[in-house]
């Protein structure tokens, strides 16, 4: 099996997942861990993942409690030498195994870190894993893949007495589910699309998800309105970005996208960097931020926006992952504070 890319470039590897095509926008991450993280991501749905560590497949795959959604969202995967033999107390199957069952192409035998330079360097393009030359390439950012992995019905997520979180799934990850009832937080998970004008909430939360920003027109309008009164609002990844765009502000693509464990990012005005989780193509245009709203994150990578606060009102939204899963979780303090404000909120307008 090949990787062919839209620039003419073809790659050849030894499949070991699913003898099946794929194709999709290639992207990288950087991360030395957490494949099986990674794959689960709603966020990486329509994307051919290149893992840029070396061995991958070691640690096989665990019981699917530790998973990020209920199946494999990446269209496909390149890595550089998967290890047939795997060793965990926690792994159930091999990652080859699992990939086959979930119809899922992957290839190895690739010199990543060649592919990677070239990603960086001339952007992430189209591609797909064939046996033969694809006659075109699907781009999936030109649909709203939200609409893909977004739950189809309204579901309740019972806390231990604390306060009513509405969460918007554009593709929300479990472990910000875990991460609020683990606050004691009740969670109202309702689709990307869904009507929440008459619903009961203490607080608003607005997830991360696949794709292009604009291409969510329900939800920013969604959020248009919710933002008339003064709950809490609280974004992460893609959320920053409808969020954005609900205040006004506009998003762009970038070059190669923030894929890692490692992305640098400083609390705007001081000295304090945190390290982050990430996964996104697309950011908050800085300029476009209306005077009402101020930069409360910045990446120091790229100086790219991580993160806004209204100056005002309690609404944030960060570009990063608080809830990790996988990576560090140093800014798990965020959901206290959003926490913190949905519970002032909740005893003004009990």
């Amino acid at each position: 099996m090949k990787l062919y890319l839209e620039d003419g470039s073809v790659i050849e590897g030894k499949s070991f997942g699913a003898q099946k095509e794929a194709s999709g926008e290639v992207v990288f991450n950087t991360g030395m861990v957490g494949y099986v993280e990674s794959l689960t991501d709603p966020s990486y749905e329509g994307e051919i993942l290149v893992l840029t560590y070396p061995l991958v497949g070691n640690y096989g795959v665990p019981d699917k409690k530790f998973f990020e959604s209920s199946r494999i969202h990446a269209a496909g995967l390149v890595v550089a030498e998967y290890s047939e033999t795997y060793s965990h107390h926690a792994a159930k199957q091999s990652l080859g195994g699992w990939l086959k069952a979930s119809g899922v192409p992957a290839i190895t035998g690739v010199d990543t870190r060649a592919l990677t330079k070239k990603l960086r360097e001339e952007g992430v393009m189209l591609g797909a894993l064939a046996e033969k030359k694809p006659r075109n390439f699907k781009d999936p950012n030109k649909e709203n893949l939200g609409a893909r992995v977004s739950i189809r019905e309204k579901k309740i997520y019972e806390g231990s007495g604390g306060p009513v979180i509405l969460a918007i799934d554009c593709g929300m990850k479990e472990n910000i589910v875990r991460s609020f009832v683990a606050r004691g937080a009740t969670v109202v998970r309702v689709p990307w699309d869904f009507d929440f004008s008459k619903e009961h909430y203490d607080g608003l939360f607005i997830s991360n998800g696949p794709g292009d920003p604009v291409m969510y027109g329900k939800t920013v309008e969604r959020l248009k309105d919710a933002m008339k009164k003064d709950a809490p609002i609280l974004g992460i990844c893609l959320g920053i970005q409808l969020l954005a765009l609900a205040g006004g502000a506009s998003t762009y693509k970038l070059k190669y996208g923030h894929r890692s464990h490692n992305q640098p990012c400083l609390v705007e005005g001081s000295a304090r960097c945190y390290i982050t989780s990430q996964n996104h193509g697309y950011a908050v245009a800085r300029d476009s931020l209306p005077k009402d709203w101020r930069v409360w994150f910045t990446n120091l990578n790229d100086s790219s926006v991580e993160g806004i606060a209204h100056i005002q009102k309690p609404w944030r939204a960060v570009q990063f992952h608080p809830e990790a899963a996988p990576g560090p979780t140093d800014t798990g303090w965020i959901f206290d504070e959003f926490l913190a404000d949905v519970k002032k909120y909740a005893k003004k307008h009990a």
